[in-house]
């Protein structure tokens, strides 16, 4: 859990890399872990389950996100009941949709019903975040994974997108959904996401590191970057003749 002055926010970490899951899991900062596809083949993983495996096992109880693989619906939803059985602590990640631009709403669906945890991930649109509250009750828990990253590059506020989120969380009584702040950029917007009421924010290793600089005095951080720019031109020898 990470504290502002006024707010406070989960922190997730995003990767596939075991070393620093095993690192980081013991980080009491962290409270939970997420992955995907795309962050495993980076990392080298070959090997998706043993992985899964591995990697629930080494994240000590914390609640870890793993995705289905397939784009056929009865295989998404035979893919999260095996991942569901790796621990108490999984919650599947389900795109709200497959690769060929269907909504997984119905497998969702079947999903909660089983009262399996879930990772809605891949949301973009308010009209997704409607989808996925329709479904949803109380007894429900699922985490709301919106790009947050994704929907800026697009140069669209993702803040409101939250702030909608939660609206309609709250005003359906939906104790156990949680919205997730994800594609994290940069440090500044884990303070984004605890001011707008974001739940989790899920960020990777190297800006866990920078949250150390909270409310570091400014004019020192000036005289860092002066002095690391000396650094760099003295070890590289460069001149001006």
């Amino acid at each position: 859990m990470f504290k502002t002055s006024s707010n406070k926010i989960k922190i997730f970490t995003d990767g596939a890399n075991l070393d620093s899951i095993i690192k980081l899991a013991k980080d009491k900062l962290i409270d939970g872990i997420t992955t995907n596809p795309s962050l495993m083949r980076k990392s080298g993983v070959t090997n998706y389950m043993l992985f899964a495996k591995t990697a629930v096992l080494n994240s000590k109880g914390k609640s870890i996100s793993l995705e289905v693989l397939n784009d056929d619906f009865d295989s998404m939803f035979n893919q999260a009941l095996i991942l569901s059985k790796l621990g108490e602590s999984v919650y599947v990640k389900v795109p709200i949709t497959n690769s060929f631009g269907l909504s997984t709403i119905d497998v969702i669906t079947k999903l909660i019903k089983a009262e399996i945890k879930v990772n809605i991930t891949a949301i973009l649109s308010y009209k997704q975040i409607d989808e996925c509250i329709k479904i949803l009750s109380p007894n429900s828990k699922v985490y709301l994974s919106i790009f947050a990253g994704r929907i800026a590059d697009t140069g669209r506020d993702p803040v409101s997108y939250f702030e909608y989120s939660s609206k309609k969380i709250l005003e359906n009584n939906l104790a156990n959904v949680e919205t997730l702040w994800a594609s994290t950029r940069e440090v500044y917007n884990v303070y984004q996401a605890a001011r707008c009421g974001c739940d989790i924010i899920t960020v990777s290793p190297s800006i866990i590191q920078k949250l150390k600089l909270k409310d570091y005095d400014l004019e020192s951080f000036s005289l860092d970057t002066v002095r690391m720019f000396k650094s760099d031109a003295d070890a590289a020898g460069y001149e001006i003749n």
